[in-house]
This record gives C-alpha cells, sequence and structure tokens, in this order.
C-alpha cells in the first residue's frame, strides 16, 4: 500500500471527527463569546449614561418694567345697520352716501298706501262714532236712552281709536329713519327693490368719540380702573401713541378664554372703525422678578416646567409663568435666585441623567425691557 495516499474515511467516522472537533473548540469559543457580550452591555450602559452636553443660566432676579400689551379693535361710538321693519316695495331711497345725516332724517320708505287708505277709513268711522256718542250724551242726561246704549257707542269709539293707533304704528314702521346723527355708508339696495326686515340699506355710525375695546387676561384685572388712562398705538408705529381712557369693564370673566373685556374712550386721533389698536397698559411700574428665555419652558397638559441642574444631574422643576416679554418670560414659583437653569439642549435631558456645562450665559434682554 502507497503511505502517500488519502486515507478512506466511513460515513460512521464522519460523525466521530465532528463530535471530537466541537468538544477542542468549546472551550475556546466561551471566552469568546462571553467577552463580546461584556463589551456590548459595556457600550450600551456607557451609552445611556453618557452626559448631555448644555448651556445653562443662573437665575437672578431682574428688575423690569411690568407692561402689558393687549390687541384690541377700533369701535364707533354708535353703530347702526338701518333695515326696515316690514317686507314691501321700496318707494324712495335717501342715501347720501358718506355724509352726515341728523337724527330723524327719513333714510327709506316702504310702500304703505293700503295702510293710508286704511287710516282714512278709520278716521270717518271716528268722526261718525264721536257724533252718535256726543248725542246719547245728551240724551242719557234727560234720560231719553237706557245708559247701556250709550255705554256701547262709547266702547265703539275707543275701539275705532284704538285700530287707529295701530295702523298709524304699521305705518311708521314702513319708513326707515336715522336714529342718531352720524356719517351713512354705501347704499345697499335701490329704489323699486323688494326688501324684508333682513334687508341692509346702509350703515350708520358716529365717529365723533371713538372707543377701543380689548381683552385683559384674568390676572391683570386689578390694573383696570374706570378712569385710568391707557397708550394706544393706531398707526402701527411705536411712536405713534395716543391716549384712552378706560369708561366701562364686563361683570363677568369669560368662561372660555378667562379674559375680562374692556371700554376706553379715544382721547386723540382719528381712526376707522374696526381697525386694528395695540393697547399698552401699565402695569404699576418697576418690579423685580427673575427671567428666563422662553425656550426653556416645557409646556405640558396641566402644568410647565424648566430643566435645572443640581449635583450634576439634570431636574425637572413645575413652574408658574407671568409676564411674557419680547424673549423672556417671567417664573412667578418654582425657582429661587441661584439655580442653574438649561437654556439649550433642553430636548436632550431626561430627568436624574448627568449632564456637562458647556457654557453658563447672560440673559439677553431687549433695551424696551
Amino acid at each position: 500500500m502507497n503511505l502517500l495516499s488519502k486515507p478512506r474515511v466511513f460515513p460512521e467516522q464522519r460523525h466521530t471527527l465532528a463530535q471530537i472537533a466541537g468538544v477542542l473548540l468549546l472551550p475556546l469559543l466561551i471566552p469568546l463569546a462571553s467577552s463580546c457580550g461584556e463589551k456590548k452591555d459595556t457600550f450600551q450602559k456607557g451609552k445611556k449614561n453618557a452626559a448631555t452636553i448644555v448651556d445653562v443660566i443662573v437665575a437672578k432676579k431682574e428688575l423690569i418694567q411690568e407692561n402689558v400689551e393687549i390687541n384690541g379693535a377700533v369701535v364707533a361710538h354708535e353703530f347702526a345697520e338701518l333695515k326696515p321693519e316690514v317686507s314691501g316695495l321700496l318707494t324712495y331711497v335717501n342715501v347720501p352716501e358718506g355724509q352726515i345725516v341728523k337724527k330723524g332724517t327719513v333714510i327709506a320708505r316702504i310702500n304703505n298706501a293700503d295702510l293710508l287708505a286704511q287710516l282714512k277709513k278709520i278716521d270717518v268711522q271716528i268722526d261718525l262714532a264721536e257724533k252718535t256718542e256726543k248725542r246719547l250724551q245728551k240724551l242719557i242726561a234727560i234720560s231719553g236712552v237706557n245708559q247701556s246704549e250709550y255705554d256701547l257707542a262709547f266702547n265703539q269709539l275707543n275701539t275705532l281709536k284704538a285700530d287707529r293707533e295701530y295702523t298709524q304704528a304699521m305705518i311708521d314702521k314702513t319708513i326707515v329713519k336715522a336714529p342718531f346723527t352720524g356719517s351713512i355708508g354705501l347704499r345697499k339696495v335701490s329704489e323699486g327693490s323688494v326688501v324684508t326686515p333682513a334687508t341692509v340699506i346702509a350703515s350708520l355710525q358716529q365717529l365723533n368719540q371713538l372707543r377701543i375695546d380689548f381683552t385683559v387676561p384674568e390676572t391683570y384685572k386689578g390694573y383696570i380702573q374706570k378712569g385710568k388712562i391707557v397708550s394706544v398705538n393706531l398707526g402701527g408705529q411705536e411712536s405713534n401713541l395716543h391716549k384712552a381712557k378706560i369708561i366701562a369693564t364686563e361683570p363677568s370673566i369669560d368662561l372660555n378664554t378667562r379674559n375680562i373685556t374692556v371700554r376706553a374712550i379715544l382721547l386723540d386721533g382719528q381712526a376707522n372703525p374696526g381697525a386694528f389698536a395695540k393697547v399698552y397698559l401699565d402695569a404699576s411700574g418697576l418690579k423685580s422678578a427673575i427671567l428666563v428665555p422662553t425656550n426653556c419652558i416645557i409646556p405640558e397638559a396641566k402644568s410647565k416646567k424648566i430643566v435645572t441642574v443640581k449635583d450634576g444631574k439634570a431636574k425637572y422643576v413645575v413652574v408658574e409663568t407671568g409676564d411674557r416679554q419680547s424673549d423672556n418670560i417671567e417664573v412667578v414659583t418654582g425657582l429661587t435666585p441661584g439655580d442653574t437653569v438649561v437654556v439649550s439642549g433642553v430636548l436632550f435631558t431626561r430627568p436624574d441623567n448627568p449632564v456637562q456645562i458647556r457654557s453658563v450665559k447672560k440673559l439677553e434682554t431687549s433695551p424696551s425691557e
């Protein structure tokens, strides 16, 4: 037999060789697998506990001007949409567009020929009833007629007079008059149109004393007093400020918005009713408050939170906010001077996870603040 020839392996011997190889390699594979698992766990643990890099500010009290900026609207002193009280054919229209009309001026008339004819008929009946009543009154004085006959005639006369008053009232409803002196708007209908009580003929506004209506949050109700002067911006420029005096407030607070509606009279300046107005309410001058950037606030369903740093870890604190300025917001409760507040990297922090402070920033405030 040739010694260099390949030995022949029978099938039953292959299983035996595989088992032997497995037994020999198993002690080598177990430490390798164990070391790989330890490295994976160490990596995940290290990743989980990695410190979040953040920027912070140190909370401290600042003196701020407590001014409240509120949106409002210009309202006419008096306003009315001129509409007919009854339906009918429009036979007369007097709408001098953009002009001043006096109180009581006839603006429009509706066809009332049938009512005028009925009024004449009633006048004739009243004339006859009055003569009958006077004749019976003389006869009853000499017992010429029964009392019941006189009472019947007297009652008929009063009934006719009541019918006349009713007909006259119906005629008055066909005439549209200016309810007050003011500037009339654009004509909406033409003579010959059939109108209803829902038809607007024109609008009438009194512009000699404009009003400003605005809403104030419930928290500032203590600053709203009758007779107080507020600043109003009508032109969109900060330099274009006017004065207005508060004359009244709505007695109830809106249940949906928790706001109070306030009305003030514009003391100087002119604007079109419906124009936008910005009201500046002076809430008693300077005050000391803790301010933080608005992006620090984490809004939740029923609360607001701020991330602070304590002992190198992130701590979530529930706060209440107050006045809002252009970039900052007042923190009423939840923070004390000296607390370290996270201003950048807020979304990457987790409660009780380590954080690394990259820099301590200063609170930026605008000159107006």
